[in-house]
């Protein structure tokens, strides 16, 4: 999970994945990324969910090295290995990174380190090598010019990637319907520090997406899935037209 540095006063909750983490028992991977309903871990059966839409947005095959960014614990990482030929997760996070370390890095193969999703990016050595990318429940806490240098970075270094996919994304347009009653707060829907991070309409990542030289195509969890009506899903492929953006109708689960 990535944070900017804090600024202002705010009048609406915060996070802090890093300190959160830190609260929680060192095994209780789902409860340190926040993966929870109501304080409680989500079920086996939403994580599946997640798994069915990161295979099937990425098209991971065996051949394929991916880069996970802002990879939390790696918990959802580890349960790639088997569909690919190796993975490097990142997360600023130096405790989680250590907990992945320890409990799911498997070298040298599938891999973990600590650093921010833009730094990470902008410092690999071989991005040449990478041929996916993912980062699931995270890019809306980059920052606006983070999540700028990384999409900018990825398409202009990693030259071997041609599909990125950003998971679980929150849509500005569903905002009112996730904070009703309450109205939030100014400035809550852009910060990355607000507890969702922050929201933006299918247009405004589409935008952000080609500005960067990248299509963008949407899609949605399965009915059901908990956080599905306020969020969407967004694969990211090689500009093959200007200002082109493809919308995809909820295929549902993956069988």
């Amino acid at each position: 999970m990535n944070h900017p540095n804090p600024s202002a006063t705010r009048n609406y909750p915060t996070v802090d994945y890093d300190e959160h983490a830190r609260t929680c028992a060192p095994g209780d991977f789902w409860a340190q990324v926040k993966r929870t309903v109501g304080g409680k871990v989500v079920s086996e059966e939403h994580v599946d969910m997640i798994m069915q839409a990161i295979r099937r947005h990425l098209a991971i095959e065996p051949k394929d090295i991916v880069l996970d960014l802002a990879c939390g614990n790696g918990a959802l990482s580890a349960r790639l290995f088997r569909a690919c030929s190796s993975l490097v997760g990142v997360d600023i996070s130096s405790y989680m990174i250590d907990i992945a370390n320890q409990h799911f890095a498997a070298p040298p193969q599938f891999t973990f380190a600590a650093s921010g999703a833009a730094e990470y990016v902008c410092a690999e050595t071989m991005p040449e090598r990478f041929t996916k990318v993912m980062c699931y429940a995270s890019f809306s806490y980059l920052s606006e010019q983070e999540a700028q240098t990384t999409l900018q970075t990825l398409h202009s270094r990693f030259v071997n990637v041609d599909r990125v996919f950003i998971g679980n994304v929150p849509d500005g347009e569903r905002a009112a319907a996730f904070y009703a009653p309450r109205i939030p707060e100014p400035g809550e829907l852009t910060d990355p520090r607000a507890r969702i991070g922050i929201w933006r309409t299918r247009a405004e990542f589409a935008a952000l997406a080609a500005g960067a030289g990248w299509d963008t195509e949407f899609g949605t969890m399965p009915e059901g899935y908990f956080s599905g009506y306020y969020r969407y899903d967004v694969v990211l492929h090689r500009r093959s037209a200007p200002n082109a953006s493809r919308e995809q109708a909820n295929p549902g689960p993956v069988q």
